[in-house]
């Protein structure tokens, strides 16, 4: 007898589960995609000009591609939130709530950018016009899709990878 779960594929369980995707889910994994991209570029000098001035926090220097700014902080954000997308994009449901909420934060700290972009004093993250601009526009794209691409959520027997009576392949080669 076979100790491992596999399916009557010879597939596991989870990657029958994975194939199954959603449109909100695929959604979340493409702005996940942007938010490690900028993650990770924001800590290669070759994409931030003024890398040797990034500060961890408040006011830095440095700037993504010449435009946005960035700091230690804020590239960390950008990472923790693409980890995060693609750990909630494996349900769907998951997927569609970090992206109305993660979006509806996203864009209040676009907003916030906005406020701190004409302040003197700044605040915790550096901020310019084009970083507010792009934090706000990453928040209602977020939010958009998740309103949007939800159309047909799968019913709980569908995303737990159930037929129509109810029989599951999940364990079927025991």
């Amino acid at each position: 007898m076979n100790s491992r779960s596999m399916s009557t594929t010879g597939r596991h369980w989870w990657a029958a589960e994975r194939r199954r995707t959603t449109a909100v889910q695929q959604g979340l994994d493409a702005v996940s995609w942007v938010f490690l991209v900028m993650g990770v570029a924001g800590f290669i000098p070759a994409f931030t000009t003024g890398f040797s001035g990034m500060a961890f926090a408040g006011s830095s220097r440095a700037e993504l591609f010449g435009v946005f700014a960035i700091s230690v902080l804020v590239n960390l954000v950008y990472l923790a939130l693409g980890v995060v997308g693609f750990i909630m994009s494996w349900g769907a449901r998951y997927a569609r709530r970090f992206l109305v909420f993660g979006g509806v934060g996203l864009a209040v700290l676009g907003l916030y950018g906005f406020v701190a972009a004409t302040a003197a004093s700044g605040g915790f993250l550096p901020s310019n016009v084009a970083s507010a601009l792009l934090q706000l526009g990453l928040g209602v794209l977020m939010v958009v899709f998740g309103l949007v691409l939800h159309r047909r959520l799968p019913r709980v027997s569908e995303a737990r990878g159930e037929g129509d009576f109810g029989e599951t392949n999940r364990g079927a080669a025991r």
